[in-house]
């Protein structure tokens, strides 16, 4: 599969700034807005055709830290640095998991 664009990925690290940014926290239903500018500590999560599912941890010009599952809305302010790891040989998806009600992240070997 040499050469192949892989339709999967890690996010495995990132770091940057943003102007604004757009998190759900833990529990909640909607997003929150987060005024910047804000500095990227971390981000991970996956990427796969049936979407990103994504986290993230900001802090403000104060040092708070804010953190939770990415939405959409957040608006690099300079830069952001984004470390992919690209999965050649295997597939990600989203499948609707009868115990939890949630899609939840399989992981399966490409042929």
């Amino acid at each position: 599969m040499t050469g192949e664009i892989p339709e999967s990925a890690f996010v495995v690290a990132g770091i940057g700034s943003l102007v604004q940014a757009s998190l759900r926290y833990a529990g909640e239903d909607t997003e929150s807005a987060i005024p910047g500018p804000l500095e990227i500590l971390s981000i991970s999560g996956t990427l796969s055709p049936s979407g990103a599912h994504l986290h993230m941890s900001v802090s403000d010009a104060s040092g708070r830290v804010y953190g939770g599952h990415v939405c959409y809305g957040n608006t690099v302010r300079t830069t952001a640095e984004i470390l992919l790891a690209p999965l050649q040989q295997w597939s990600l998806t989203r499948e609707h998991d009868p115990a939890t009600g949630f899609k939840e992240l399989v992981v399966r070997r490409r042929e």
